[in-house]
């Protein structure tokens, strides 16, 4: 005769409570229950590695001639107006930075040259590469860097475009050109900067 799971637990219980106390009795049915609890839930996977563009832990691609072409001051962060097939490109390394520049408009802020390559998998539905981006920020930031380039040889260069909570971000610098001289002394210092580390790298 078959019998249930509850029938078995209630025999169990009946003869639990003819050998032992009723403190022991208490015991044996919480480390039963604790038991069955760890039966029922799986087992999770341990060290599990979060997704990087994901969580915000990577940057797409940073302007490094930003550094060596400008000084950069106030830094600001934005969003970017994108197609589908523009976030699918920058998520698989294919957008660029170098060369572009932001401009205000009509009291928006807008991305002008940056490269973002074609969507394989896209086809007729790509985007252009090179075409003006609008960048989403607050109007009170808008209106501190319309402020900012009015100065004489002042103007808006994107330093990174990076992963925030899953979506892309651009961050944009007030940025003043420097003169040849300001280039040589910043590629000396890039040299002399790599000297050190690699001199450290030996030491060790």
């Amino acid at each position: 005769m078959r019998r249930t799971a509850r029938a078995v637990c209630y025999d169990t219980e009946f003869a639990i409570q003819r050998t032992h106390s009723r403190e022991d009795c208490v015991l044996i049915r919480e480390d039963m229950a604790r038991q069955q609890t760890q039966l029922t839930q799986p087992n999770k996977p341990k060290n599990v590695k979060r997704d990087p563009v994901a969580s915000g832990e990577r940057d797409a691609c940073q302007n490094r001639s930003a550094g060596h072409e400008y000084f950069l001051t106030d830094r600001y962060e934005t969003g970017i107006a994108l197609r589908g097939t523009e976030v699918k490109s920058i998520r698989d390394g294919q957008a660029s930075l170098k060369d572009s520049y932001g401009i205000i408009k009509d009291g928006e802020l807008f991305l002008l040259n940056a490269h973002i390559g074609p969507y394989a998998p896209g086809a007729q539905f790509n985007h252009d590469s090179l075409r003006t981006r609008k960048l989403l920020a607050h109007r009170e930031e808008i209106m501190k860097l319309h402020a900012a380039i009015q100065q004489k040889g002042l103007t808006l260069i994107p330093t990174r475009m990076y992963f925030k909570g899953g979506r892309v971000k651009v961050e944009i610098a007030v940025a003043k050109g420097k003169q040849l001289w300001d280039k040589r002394e910043t590629e000396r210092r890039r040299t002399a900067d790599k000297e050190a580390r690699e001199a450290i790298s030996r030491s060790r």
